[in-house]
Formats: C-alpha cells, sequence, structure tokens
C-alpha cells in the first residue's frame, strides 16, 4: 500500500522564500524612502529661513525681529500687540535673543511673527498660540538667531538657524547633504538639545569617534549663513 507523501516540494519552498524577499525589500525601500523624505524636509527649513530674512530686508530695510518700525509696516491689533518690539534693542542690525527663546518679547521670538505678518511664512501671528514656534518633521522647534553668540562653540555666521530634536542618523545625512559630512565642524554643526532660552555656547559633536554622533539618539542641528 501506497503512502501519500505530505510536505512542501523545493519549488514550493523557493517561491515562498521569493515573496518574502519581495516583502521586505518593499518594507525597506518603503523606509528609505521615508527616511529621505524627511531629511529634505529638514534641509528645507534650513534653505527657506535665510529667504525670509533677505525678502523682509528687502521689502522694509529691516531685520524681521528687530524692526523698530514693525507697526508701522505690518500694523498692531490690540487684541494680541502684534508686531511690539522690545525696547532699547530694536534696529541695531542683530536679532537678539536665544534661538530657542521662549519669552515673548524677545526678538528671536518676534521674527516668527514680523515674517507672518510680512506674508513671507506660514503660521499663527499671534504670540500667545500654542503652535507659534514652528516645528519640523520631528516635532522639534526651529528657531533662528545672531551669530554674534552662536550656540555652538566655532559656529560663524551672521545668523543662525537652529532645528531640534532631529535623530542622529537625520543629522548626520543634513551635513552629508548640505556641508562637509563632518557633524563638529563647517558651517553646519550638532549638538546635545539644549534647554529653552540657551545663552552659552554648547560643545559641537563629531560624527563618529568617542562621544560621536548616535543614530538613535536625538540632537540639535544648527546651521550659520
Amino acid at each position: 500500500m501506497k503512502t501519500r507523501q505530505t510536505g512542501f516540494t523545493l519549488v514550493e519552498i523557493a517561491i515562498v522564500l521569493v515573496i518574502i524577499g519581495l516583502l521586505l525589500g518593499g518594507v525597506l525601500k518603503g523606509q528609505e524612502l521615508i527616511n529621505s523624505a524627511k531629511v529634505k524636509n529638514f534641509a528645507n527649513d534650513f534653505r527657506t529661513i535665510p529667504l525670509f530674512i533677505y525678502g523682509y530686508q528687502d521689502k522694509y530695510r529691516a531685520l524681521p525681529g528687530d524692526d523698530a518700525t514693525a507697526k508701522n509696516h505690518l500694523g498692531d491689533t490690540p487684541a494680541t500687540n502684534q508686531a511690539t518690539t522690545p525696547g532699547g534693542k530694536q534696529g541695531n542690525g542683530v536679532i537678539d535673543g536665544a534661538w530657542n527663546s521662549s519669552v515673548r518679547t524677545e526678538e528671536s521670538y518676534l521674527f516668527w511673527q514680523h515674517v507672518r505678518l510680512a506674508g513671507l511664512a506660514p503660521g499663527p501671528t499671534d504670540r500667545a498660540a500654542d503652535d507659534y514656534q514652528p516645528k519640523n518633521a520631528d516635532g522639534g522647534i526651529i528657531g533662528v538667531a545672531s551669530g554674534v553668540t552662536p550656540p555652538i562653540t566655532g559656529l560663524r555666521g551672521t545668523y543662525v538657524v537652529c532645528s531640534q530634536g532631529i535623530l542622529g542618523k537625520f543629522a548626520k545625512q543634513l551635513d552629508t547633504t548640505m556641508d562637509d559630512g563632518n557633524t563638529a565642524t563647517g558651517s553646519m554643526m550638532t549638538m546635545n538639545n539644549q534647554a529653552a532660552n540657551q545663552t552659552t555656547s554648547a560643545a559641537a559633536i563629531p560624527t563618529t569617534g568617542a562621544g560621536g554622533i548616535d543614530d538613535a539618539q536625538s540632537y540639535t542641528v544648527c546651521m550659520a549663513f
């Protein structure tokens, strides 16, 4: 009496393995595309903000945030006291205040109100709004300030843009895309995330080596221009 053999043939196993390989390849490729899109979003933030400054200067002959006559240019509403600038510093050609300032009267905080009222950037103009400070693709805040006291030691430029909460693997890709590929040198550097109202320069973190960038760790990336 013949017994019927059960189980999978080599051909069936090969087909299953091919299907699994295709599925894994699709998942990995999809993740690669998502990561690439995120890095492009980060890079776009760094490229766009200088345009806000130059556009405002071209239009009003003043710096956003530092504009002493912002009310004349942009209007004012009693409800939000829009376009107010702090006394003693406005008009000095410097965007005073920390890049991650939470003080509503500091020029680096007012910057966003001015460029939005000028029609250069989207977002709320009420400084009390919960979503007033812009966020990057990972939900970290984006800020701008003068390069007089840079947030990262050795970072040199007239102005500095910083983006917080960026994973290390993206920070390295950003530096390769926009600078010299070393997160501790050049016009783009990376530091540990800082508390609000950063007032002193922090050390840059190198791409590799002891104490280097950890792909899974969150950092702040800054670019000077």
